[in-house]
């Protein structure tokens, strides 16, 4: 496994809670649209097991023609030690990355592709559509529909509606709301459904698509193959 060293070159702060940090791009290192990684923190591998504690599994927000690997993280004031840890880190600071990888990347078959998010998820999705605005090419249209209750929506400068592109935004405060919108694009039987959120997020939107006949083939989660299984079974559960 190799664990790339690097530094912070900037942190923005997107809303009250919510901070992306940039990263010096390590030579060698590589990603696509849709990847996470392992973003650990000075002192993790010190003594004879990593330090867990110092370790989070993050979305990249970024691609990277950006040149910057970014982190993007809601830190409240109660929060874990690695946050907290993370909240005191200045710029020229070092992290390390590792274990890089893409569950989701965007899928070109000529079909509608919808991006399912709640709150920071959306950051997730943000290098999909970075991708898709660069070249559509095999993506028939693009929608993001994101539940957000504290109404302080991400990344409003790349997620609004382009009816030239063919790429239309949603944003939403409640969970009814969502539901409701969730429904109506699953009238869509032949489209691409990409969710980001939290475990239960997951579970409850997963539920309303395979209610409403999305196969699992077409429910997309940033998951490994073994937690997707658990969360989305191809066959029936008794």
């Amino acid at each position: 496994m190799q664990i790339y060293w690097t530094k912070i070159n900037k942190i923005i702060e997107e809303t009250p809670e919510v901070k992306t940090y940039l990263l010096d791009c390590p030579e060698g290192f590589t990603w696509e649209e849709g990847s996470h990684t392992h973003f650990a923190l000075e002192g993790f591998n010190v003594g004879d097991k990593p330090n867990r504690n110092l370790i989070r599994h993050m979305s990249i927000s970024t691609v990277p023609q950006e040149k910057s690997i970014g982190i993007t993280t809601r830190i409240k004031e109660q929060c874990s030690e690695f946050k907290a840890t993370l909240s005191n880190l200045a710029v020229g600071e070092k992290v390390a990355i590792f274990k890089t990888h893409s569950n989701i990347p965007l899928k070109r078959q000529n079909k509608n592709v919808y991006l399912l998010s709640s709150g920071v998820g959306l950051a997730t999705f943000r290098p999909l559509v970075l991708a898709y605005l660069a070249n559509a090419q095999y993506v028939t249209q693009l929608h993001s529909l994101n539940i957000d209750s504290s109404q302080n929506y991400l990344f409003l400068d790349l997620f609004m509606t382009n009816k030239e592109k063919k790429f239309t935004v949603q944003f939403v405060d409640q969970r009814q709301t969502y539901y409701e919108e969730v429904s109506k694009l699953a009238a869509d039987t032949q489209g691409h459904f990409y969710i980001v959120g939290s475990d239960d997020f997951l579970k409850q939107t997963i539920e309303v698509l395979r209610t409403l006949g999305i196969s699992p083939q077409q429910i997309m989660i940033d998951k490994h193959e073994q937690s997707r299984d658990i969360l989305l079974p191809t066959t029936p559960t008794t």
